[in-house]
């Protein structure tokens, strides 16, 4: 590390899972930046109710761990004051991320130890719907905008409601992690992947109402009825598991689907290399819409080619409308999917294609790269005052 890097200190429940730090230690690696961490030592994952420990594969990284108040709950989860100022005071950023809701009471305490030791905050967040909220937290949310140098949001309508919500300062675009090119890479695809009898249409994620999985299945029927041979790949689990196998068996395609359950991270990349094309067919409800969409970005990297519906950022992410359709439609789906069966140039250029574009803009290093370029922004008119913070105790 140089005398001259800077130290930067992130906070979120997210990063208690190992491989989620891959950004961090991109940036760690830079040697442009010291990186340091506070998570949760008690977080769980209320869906499962099972406790998270906080794992540290990551020499690199200073992590710091603390027990919260409501450990589960995103908006709700609190530190212990004292434990911030430790923290704090022993690691002395230059600038703290917090990667919370701008309506968080985490967000809230970290921009008040903003506003006390003068440390530039900088928020990220994936709120992409305008949700009512009680009063105070409309006023925690505008309390931890007016604090906020910069604002970074996962997607597009994330920052055209930071501007409704009155934020006027700097907001900029992309997802919270990129993608481990080291996993999810196209070495690990058979080359007789496309040679098969049949077409792998394969879908990676929640088995919930919200993602759309019917739609995959009325287009498989349409392509079945069209003669063209599929074989449906689901890897996931969720609540609507047993309404999926009822579907399936409506439109008597139940043959033509493999339930492979939940996968674990780790093993994502071995599911996805059997596909031949990713499908996210999500669609928008009264309180969600797709935020992101990560698993485009993993199966993209592995020259895995990908259609998402039109839902939140899946097009923003996908990049071309070529493989996008509207949400619910699924004749639409079937003539994109039927285009790539028919047509093996098409569907292996858009997988040439998914690849470049994540070299461009979504792997771990882009990333970091991005972040290390506005964290510069930010302290350029005040270089002394952060020299000088280095010198003396918070």
């Amino acid at each position: 590390m140089t005398s001259s890097s800077l130290r930067i200190l992130f906070v979120s429940h997210a990063y208690v899972v190992g491989v989620n730090q891959g950004k961090l230690e991109a940036l760690a690696r830079t040697g442009k930046a010291q990186v340091g961490l506070l998570a949760p030592s008690n977080w769980k994952a209320l869906e499962w109710n099972r406790l998270l420990p906080l794992e540290t594969p990551y020499p690199n990284i200073k992590t710091y761990s603390a027990p919260v108040l409501f450990p589960g709950r995103g908006g709700a989860h609190i530190y212990a004051p004292w434990k911030i100022w430790q923290v704090l005071n022993d690691f002395r950023p230059d600038v703290v991320q917090v990667e919370e809701e701008v309506f968080s009471i985490c967000a809230l305490e970290l921009a008040i130890w903003s506003r006390l030791t003068k440390t530039p905050l900088v928020v990220f967040g994936w709120e992409n719907m305008d949700r009512q909220l009680p009063l105070p937290r409309r006023w925690l949310r505008q309390f931890v905008m007016s604090t906020a140098k910069l604002i970074i949001a996962g997607n597009r309508d994330g920052a055209e409601l930071l501007r409704q919500w009155g934020y006027t300062g700097l907001v900029e675009v992309m997802p919270q992690m990129g993608v481990d090119t080291q996993l999810f890479t196209p070495d690990r695809r058979s080359p007789s992947h496309q040679h098969k009898d049949k077409f792998h249409i394969g879908f990676l994620g929640r088995l919930v109402p919200e993602k759309g999985v019917d739609v995959i299945f009325a287009a498989v029927r349409q392509l079945q009825q069209q003669g063209l041979n599929c074989q449906i790949i689901l890897c996931g689990s969720g609540s609507f598991e047993e309404t999926l196998r009822q579907e399936a068996l409506l439109h008597q395609i139940a043959d033509l689907v493999t339930w492979q359950g939940a996968v674990p991270h780790d093993k994502a990349p071995e599911e996805i290399s059997k596909f031949d094309v990713l499908v996210l067919p999500s669609r928008t409800s009264p309180t969600w819409k797709e935020q992101f969409g990560h698993v485009l970005i993993e199966a993209m990297a592995m020259g895995v080619p990908v259609i998402g519906s039109n839902s939140g950022e899946i097009p923003n992410v996908i990049g071309r409308t070529d493989l996008v359709f509207p949400e619910g439609d699924a004749q639409g789906l079937a003539a994109i999917l039927e285009r790539m069966i028919r047509d093996q140039q098409w569907c292996e250029e858009t997988g040439r294609y998914g690849m470049t574009r994540v070299y461009q803009h979504y792997t771990h290093e882009r990333i970091a790269e991005r972040l290390l370029n506005l964290w510069q922004k930010l302290l350029e008119p005040n270089n002394a005052a952060y020299a000088m913070r280095h010198e003396k105790l918070i």
